[in-house]
């Protein structure tokens, strides 16, 4: 069973571990699990593996919107990136989908569905986001840290908060 392009980009430091790990995936659900377990497997060898159940979800989340609700042709691959912190990891998706963003209105208690996004941001203590990426598509991003976000990138407060629950347009 083939679960990626086979692409792997890994780049090292000094100490010779990996920094950041990038791997291309079919844009499939059988994908989220192997997404998963490869960022286990880094926060382990990076000596964080008090993060991977955080981490885990994240990267469900932000995988699994990639698969089910990006308006992009099937064969286009989803790009997933994990860069080691100082006490955390920066997890990215990476898609095809080019087209823009919008709030829509947060889920009523009755629906089984629509609040992957909250999650990320309770995990992540609103450290995540949405950005352009180069070519075409966008890349979604979460900071999961071991003392929370603040050291990184100051108070909650401080931050530009994301938008909670993102469809396209």
């Amino acid at each position: 069973m083939q679960l990626s392009g086979e692409t792997t980009i890994v780049r090292t430091e000094n100490d010779g571990q990996a920094s950041v790990s990038v791997r291309r995936w079919t844009r499939a659900a059988r994908c989220v699990g192997p997404a998963r377990h490869e960022l286990r497997r880094l926060l382990g060898e990076w000596e964080l593996a008090s993060l991977a159940d955080s981490a885990e979800i994240v990267v469900s989340e932000l995988f699994t919107n990639a698969v089910r609700h990006v308006k992009a042709p099937r064969d286009r691959l989803v790009e997933t990136r994990y860069e080691r912190l100082a006490g955390g990891v920066r997890i990215e998706v990476h898609d095809a989908d080019a087209s823009s963003w919008k709030a829509v209105p947060e889920p009523s208690p009755e629906e089984e569905s629509g609040r992957g996004l909250a999650l990320v941001d309770s995990i992540t203590g609103g450290c995540w986001g949405v950005s352009e990426r180069a070519g075409v598509g966008k890349l979604v991003w979460a900071v999961v840290a071991a003392d929370g976000v603040d050291e990184y990138f100051g108070t909650r407060e401080q931050r530009v908060q994301p938008v909670i629950g993102l469809e396209k347009n």
